[in-house]
């Protein structure tokens, strides 16, 4: 069981969820004493999952009343890390609760491999694509990931988002769960591919938002089918200009090691402590599966050759008709956060201090709500 419920002007702290296969996690820090002020969104502690490193933010405006989980604890999946609450709420109702809590909660039904949502097939032209789909509602959000990645890059994000709508997220071909035929490896291939996931899922206008070769994916999707995009949110994205860290797509291609990989996928944040060895290891089991290495390096061919970036699209949105959102890190490793500075006339541009390639996962509280708040003012 989940645990009693909170009393009246009180607010649980609870471990959450990331990802599919998250059980439980590490408090690593808390981020604010006992008895500090906050509100929604504040971040609260820093946990640490068998992936990544995340942080934990406020569910509720209030007062931190009680700390209850220790650093370095390791707390199941739905597990009680602390209570905001109001003046209103007395000490001995807190202390209540937290009695309660820990004497009924039951690990296991959060935090099972099985609970919620599970990752579905697609076939398309290409083959089998693996999609998550959270939510319902008659908006859809689409999740393109970038070079590498994977549906789970968007671990921290989906869930957010799906308040109201549906969100999928795509393993884009030659990743993840999905085929590894990447065709060609051109834009075409991998925009087709998208489209016939929408097609399949009857999706006929969509917010996509995509991440650096996602990105790209996503607006040349919205360059091509203009009346098929409601939005487009751009993460790092590639085609903002030619210029690229060819030592992350070579280095990611050639790696065979722990030892050779993690400092490659370090570049993707500006934090390379977020980096679990958990994560190390799974890009390691992926880029062991037949087919990966040829789909890599026929992608990297057609999209970054002689390492530079190919297509230029950012000029082409400008005519494309639909609100656009442009969110970088501004010590972006991979992909130079000047890249924003080419945004079309009218978008919004967000660069964020302190952060690196991947702003979705580093900065995943001030991502979401960038995009809730973009699609919220897109008309479908």
């Amino acid at each position: 069981m989940s645990g009693p419920e909170p009393p009246p002007g009180a607010a649980k702290l609870g471990m959450p969820k990331w990802g599919l296969s998250m059980t439980e996690g590490k408090l690593l820090d808390w981020l604010v004493e006992e008895g500090a002020e906050l509100a929604v969104g504040d971040e609260v502690a820093e946990v640490e999952t068998e992936k990544i490193s995340g942080v934990v933010e406020a569910p509720a405006a209030g007062v931190l009343r009680r700390r209850v989980a220790e650093e370095e604890q390791v707390i199941p999946v739905g597990g009680l890390l602390g209570v905001i609450a109001g003046a209103e709420v007395s000490d001995e109702d807190i202390d209540r609760y937290v009695a309660d809590f820990e004497a009924s909660f039951v690990p296991g039904e959060e935090g099972a491999e099985g609970a919620g949502p599970q990752p579905e097939t697609v076939e398309v032209a290409a083959g089998a694509l693996r999609v998550l789909e959270q939510g319902e509602g008659d908006e859809v959000i689409v999740l393109l990931h970038g070079f590498g990645g994977d549906l789970g890059n968007w671990m921290f994000n989906t869930e957010a988002l799906a308040g109201g709508r549906r969100v999928l997220a795509i393993d884009l071909p030659g990743h993840g769960g999905s085929t590894k035929d990447v065709g060609a490896g051109d834009l075409d291939a991998l925009t087709d591919a998208v489209t016939q996931v929408l097609d399949a899922r009857g999706v006929e206008r969509a917010h996509l938002a995509g991440h650096s070769m996602g990105g790209l994916v996503a607006a040349e999707l919205a360059v091509r089918a203009p009346d098929r995009v409601a939005s487009l949110a751009l993460i790092a994205p590639v085609g903002f200009g030619e210029e690229i860290n060819a030592e992350y797509i070579d280095g990611f291609i050639a790696a065979r090691t722990r030892r050779e990989l993690k400092p490659v996928l370090a570049l993707l944040f500006s934090d390379p402590g977020l980096i679990t060895r958990q994560l190390v290891d799974d890009v390691l089991r992926y880029k062991r599966l037949d087919g990966v290495d040829d789909a890599l390096g026929t992608l990297a061919s057609s999209l970054f050759p002689r390492g530079r970036q190919a297509r230029m699209i950012a000029p082409e949105l400008g005519d494309a008709g639909m609100p656009v959102l442009v969110v970088w890190g501004a010590e972006d490793r991979v992909l130079p956060a000047s890249g924003a500075e080419r945004a079309p006339a009218g978008a919004r541009v967000e660069v964020l201090e302190g952060r690196g390639h991947s702003p979705h996962m580093e900065a995943a509280g001030d991502v979401n709500r960038l995009l809730e708040e973009f699609v919220a003012g897109a008309r479908v």
